[in-house]
């Protein structure tokens, strides 16, 4: 595989975690019944809704600014981990019909952003080392 190939292929991963990430925000920031549902049920609407589609907003805009990369994996885990993590303890895998199909793509996004930290790995023990 060649150097550009590799760049292509990386650019397609954050591209596609991105979509995702930012795909949502229509439907947290419109307070879309289904979002709402979620965090009434969590105890956290409307203050859980917003903050987390901005911190999601952030996450896409760093994970496509180059040099940014890394930064924008590793807050896009550490919310996705929160968004797994209440849907094993408190919503389910599905939630409201949607035959679980917002769990799979935050297990998506959480498979996409270990992969690119992987990528980033001597930049984040160079961040370690300080």
């Amino acid at each position: 595989m060649t150097t550009k190939q590799k760049n292509i292929g990386l650019w397609l991963v954050k591209l596609i975690t991105a979509v995702i990430l930012l795909q949502t925000l229509f439907f947290k920031f419109s307070a879309a019944p289904v979002s709402v549902y979620i965090f009434s049920e969590l105890g956290m609407e409307p203050w859980g809704r917003i903050g987390t589609g901005i911190l999601e907003l952030i996450a896409s805009v760093l994970l496509l600014l180059p040099g940014k990369t890394l930064y924008g994996a590793i807050l896009g885990l550490g919310l996705m981990s929160g968004a797994i993590f209440f849907h094993l303890t408190k919503l389910g895998i599905e939630v409201q019909n949607d035959s679980g199909k917002l769990f799979l793509l935050a297990l998506i996004v959480t498979m996409l952003c270990v992969f690119l930290i992987g990528t980033e790995r001597k930049k984040l023990m160079a961040l370690i080392k300080r």
